[in-house]
């Protein structure tokens, strides 16, 4: 390694006009190689040594500028080893060193894991320098097989076989025993999540046994005046408190687990990039972002990541303009941060994630659940099945395949569970059909002023005409002849093709007879769209109340006879409508988008053509890809429906290693 970047830094030095390496005794080709290996090796002992303390600095760094402080941090140290030696030493610009140093690193990560790679003999004695390091500072590892659960976020099943069917996949593939002879390791097992298709409700159900009480990715609560969203830190410590509450239990992993990526950390002792820990400043717990120190304490890993960074921005950058010149449709603004975003998602938090996992595996601990967020984030912007999202998914199918050669050579067997949290249903966003939002029909079917460009589309129009239909119906027809007031202007959140409409003034969950007197144009507004799939609100006289185009209403309880509007969603529809509207924070109208069974489709309320957080096609269809050596998820071929039976089935799966235990049963199901 040492004669590589001495060689890297010579190189340099003949290429750059900017980069000189000068000696003391001289400029002979011997004096000038002396310099560069005496460079080199400083650099290398600084980046050893210094690195690591300047990476404790970064974790107070947002995580999206992570990648130019690496480069720059980079340059610094060089400067620092060219001037360390009085006798010899190398001249450089500050942006110049900048450059020399990100090659220099860039070409020692290569060549390394090229030394490591290509002989298997290197490799395998590495992984067990790594996990004899571990066993020294870690407890005996127990015989019994461990058991790493890697969650591919919006994967839908359909979506996974149509990879390994195209050979996008080849370590599923040869898993499912696709085509090279071997036999089968894997079992493929499609599940259905809930009325909420989104990682929040998914996941607190899967780690801690409850997702009472999650009816969206974002909701409003009147009782706290507060809006509650999935991916926020103060929101996300909030759901896993009431969780834990509810179930008496810790979590899936609350016996020598590891969480990693996660929104939530399902009781396990070692967390890192847990979102609901973040807003913790003190103790011992506040390791959210630990996982980054982890991983970018070592400068090859910082560098090969940062380039990987700068490289995925490019390609977001370029996708997006073909897409924009070819004039691609459905299409969604890519612009702004987003290659930022997706950069991180796609690079930095694959790369901390999975680089943790292994430190897991090596550490011989019992269960390890970990979140790989590149498919979902790229998807919801390039579509769910385009050529981007497929290349995603064959850059994770890689990190599958290194966290399978791992656990080789762990201190303990290992079983790898694949699953997902939710799939993701295309279609093009509300707004771009209709020209105007949720937010905006809902506005114009209670009469209040709406943009101008809302108020020239059709629907628009309709809704207006509508508001003044209603006005004018005598009193005795059921209508309170009175104008809006202003203190009575919805709050509209969307979640996907869910959306949902609260007021605020109004403490309670309204029913379906309040809104008709308040706003008596905006049931019918919103139910006759036909962007609009069903509404779910709650009557006086029947309890939860579905509402449906051309005047349908069908009583939950008759749902069974008569689905309804329903009917397109699937049988398991009317179920999770049931479970929501017995939520306590349900909204004062639940709205589901159109749904077109032929092609999947649905109509985004965000701005998004790859979307997932109501009822609607694939969105619904996660999957879980498990051993064969573990017990069938689901028996006499019933349906395995709602992330908090998928929990009982990973618990099960521990119980069956023989390992630590987690409790049998949660109080929650005790008590059922």
């Amino acid at each position: 390694m040492w004669a590589v970047s001495t060689v890297t830094m010579l190189a340099l030095a003949g290429i750059l006009p900017d980069f000189r390496l000068k000696s003391a005794d001289g400029d002979s080709a011997t004096d000038i190689a002396v310099t560069a290996a005496l460079g080199a090796g400083a650099f290398g002992l600084l980046s050893a040594l210094v690195w690591p303390l300047l990476v404790r600095l970064l974790l107070l760094v947002p995580a999206l500028v992570l990648g130019l402080l690496v480069f720059f941090l980079n340059g610094g140290l060089l400067l620092v080893a060219l001037r360390l030696n009085p006798a010899e030493h190398g001249a450089a610009a500050p942006e110049t060193a900048v450059v020399v140093a990100a090659v220099m690193s860039a070409v020692a990560s290569a060549t390394g894991g090229a030394l490591a790679v290509r002989d298997d003999d290197a490799y395998r004695r590495r992984l067990y320098r790594l996990s004899d390091r571990r066993r020294r500072t870690a407890p005996a590892c127990p015989a019994t097989p461990g058991t790493v659960f890697v969650q591919l976020d919006g994967v839908g099943h359909d979506v996974l076989l149509d990879a390994v069917g195209k050979g996008l996949m080849p370590t599923a593939a040869r898993w499912l025993g696709g085509g090279d002879g071997r036999p089968a390791t894997h079992r493929l097992t499609r599940w259905h999540t809930d009325w909420s298709s989104q990682t929040g409700a998914s996941q607190l159900g899967i780690l801690h046994g409850s997702n009472h009480d999650v009816p969206a990715f974002r909701w409003y609560e009147k009782d706290r005046g507060e809006v509650m969203v999935c991916n926020r830190p103060t929101s996300a410590a909030e759901l896993q408190r009431r969780a834990v509450a509810r179930t008496g239990d810790g979590g899936l992993l609350s016996a020598d687990g590891a969480s990693r990526g996660n929104l939530f950390g399902g009781g396990a002792d070692e967390q890192a990039l847990v979102l609901s820990i973040a807003v913790r400043r003190r103790g011992r717990e506040n390791r959210s972002r630990a996982g980054y120190f982890a991983y970018f304490s070592d400068p090859a890993n910082a560098v090969r990541t940062a380039l990987s960074f700068v490289a995925e921005v490019g390609r977001e950058i370029g996708q997006s303009t073909r897409a924009r010149v070819r004039k691609v449709r459905p299409r969604v603004s890519r612009g702004g941060l987003y290659p930022l975003v997706r950069a991180f998602a796609t690079v930095v938090e694959r790369d901390v994630v999975v680089a943790a996992v292994v430190g897991d595996m090596l550490a011989g601990r019992t269960a390890v659940y970990a979140d790989l967020v590149a498919y979902d984030e790229v998807a919801h912007h390039s579509g769910p099945a385009s050529r981007d999202a497929e290349k995603v998914l064959h850059r994770l199918d890689r990190s599958l395949a290194l966290i399978e050669k791992v656990a080789e050579h762990a201190p303990r067997p290992y079983r790898i569970v694949v699953l997902s949290d939710h799939g993701q249903s295309p279609g093009e966003t509300f707004r771009a059909r209709y020209g105007l939002t949720l937010g905006d029909l809902v506005r114009a079917g209670c009469g209040l002023p709406v943009p101008r460009r809302a108020q020239r589309t059709h629907s628009g129009a309709e809704a207006r005409n509508a508001v003044r239909a209603a006005l004018r119906r005598p009193v005795e027809e059921g209508a309170e002849q009175h104008r809006p007031a202003r203190h009575s202007e919805p709050v509209v959140l969307a979640s996907g093709n869910l959306g949902l409409v609260s007021f605020p003034d109004v403490p309670h969950r309204m029913s379906r007879e309040e809104i008709d007197a308040r706003h008596p144009a905006l049931l019918p507004t919103l139910a006759n769209h036909p962007g609009i799939g069903f509404l779910l609100v709650r009557s006086e006289l029947h309890g939860g109340l579905v509402l449906g185009a051309r005047g349908a209403e069908i009583p939950l309880d008759r749902l069974a006879e008569d689905p309804g509007p329903l009917e397109p969603f699937g049988p398991g529809a009317a179920d999770a409508v049931r479970r929501t509207h017995s939520f306590p924070h349900t909204a004062d109208i639940m709205v589901n988008s159109f749904y077109d069974p032929a092609d999947g489709e649905v109509l985004a309320f965000e701005e998004q053509i790859g979307s997932h957080g109501g009822l609607g096609g694939a969105q619904a269809r996660p999957f879980l890809l498990s051993p064969l050596t573990l017990s069938a998820p689901v028996e006499d071929g019933r349906e395995l429906v709602g992330a908090e039976r998928v929990h009982r089935v990973l618990r099960r799966w521990l119980r069956e290693s023989n390992g630590p235990q987690v409790p049998l049963e949660t109080s929650e199901e005790r008590a059922a």
